[in-house]
C-alpha cells in the first residue's frame, strides 16, 4: 500500500500514502492495533488488495516494513529448490543488504522509529483490572528456556507451561490468572508445535536446538493471528497462527 512500480522505480500512490500516514499517526496518538482496524473498517477504507476487513496482523506489517521511510531489505528471501521455485526466509542461510534512500519515502525515518520505540515499549506493559497500565514484571525461568521467550503480544504478560488433556501447551498468565476477559485474544501454544517452528525458522538443520534458540532469539510475541520471532541481529519472523497449530 502506498506504491506502484513503474520501470523498475518505486512511485508514491499519494491517495493509499495518506492512508498510511494516518494508521502511523493513530498508533502514536495511542491507538491499540484493534482500535485502527476498527477506524479503517468504519471509515471503509480498503486494504491493498481491496478487501474491506481488515487484519491486524497486516496494519503490524506496514509498521514494520522499512520501504516506508524510504529504505529497502534485500534477499529476504531465496530460491531454495530451483526446480519447482520453492522460496524460503532468509534467516541468516544468504547475505542480506540494507540500503538507505533506495525510493521516495512515505514516513520520516523519525516516525518510523518512534513507531518502533512505541511498539516495543507496549509489550513491556501490564494491563491491570483497574484500567491501570504498569511495566511487566516478567521473572526468569530456569527450567523451561520458552518461558523466557514467549511474550503476550496483547497484555504483556509471559506465558506459561502447562498440562492439559496429555498435551504441553503454553498460555498468556494473565489469562491464566484473571481470566479469558481480561485478555481475550491470546493464544495457547502447543509446545511440539513451537519447538518446530524455530527448529525449521532459526536453527540451521531443521531440528529444534535449544543451544541455538538461546543464542538466537531475543523473545516471541503471540497475537490472536500471528506471532513474531524477534531475533537478536534485529530480524523478526512472522508465522501465522491456525486452529491446528494452538494448543
Amino acid at each position: 500500500m502506498g506504491y506502484r512500480c513503474e520501470n523498475d522505480k518505486w512511485i508514491i500512490v499519494q491517495e493509499e500514502a495518506d492512508i498510511v500516514k494516518k494508521i502511523y499517526q493513530l498508533y502514536l496518538d495511542g491507538s491499540t492495533l484493534q482500535q485502527i482496524k476498527e477506524y479503517l473498517e468504519g471509515k471503509q477504507i480498503k486494504t491493498a488488495t481491496g478487501k474491506e476487513i481488515w487484519a491486524t496482523a497486516v496494519i503490524q506489517k506496514i509498521f514494520k516494513n522499512e520501504k516506508y521511510k524510504g529504505d529497502s531489505m534485500l534477499e529476504k528471501t531465496y530460491t531454495e529448490d530451483f526446480i519447482i521455485g520453492r522460496k524460503s526466509k532468509n534467516v541468516g542461510q544468504r547475505g542480506r543488504y540494507y540500503v538507505t534512500n533506495s525510493h521516495p519515502a512515505i514516513i520520516s525515518t523519525e516516525v518510523f522509529d518512534r513507531v518502533q520505540e512505541e511498539m516495543n515499549r507496549r509489550v513491556r506493559l501490564v494491563y491491570k483490572e483497574d484500567g491501570t497500565v504498569v511495566p511487566s514484571t516478567r521473572k526468569y525461568n530456569g527450567k523451561y528456556l520458552l518461558g523466557n521467550l514467549l511474550v503476550c503480544g496483547n497484555c504483556g504478560a509471559s506465558y506459561r507451561r502447562r498440562t492439559e488433556r496429555g498435551k504441553v501447551v503454553w498460555r498468556c498468565a494473565t489469562r491464566i490468572e484473571k481470566g479469558k476477559d481480561r485478555c481475550a485474544d491470546s493464544s495457547t501454544l502447543n509446545e511440539e508445535w513451537i519447538k518446530t517452528v524455530l527448529g525449521e525458522t532459526v536453527c540451521e538443520n531443521g531440528n529444534y536446538d535449544e543451544e541455538i534458540v538461546r543464542n538466537r532469539v531475543e523473545k516471541i510475541l503471540i497475537f490472536n493471528e500471528y506471532l513474531e520471532i524477534c531475533c537478536k541481529n534485529d530480524d523478526k519472523i512472522s508465522i501465522k497462527l491456525t486452529k491446528n497449530k494452538l494448543g
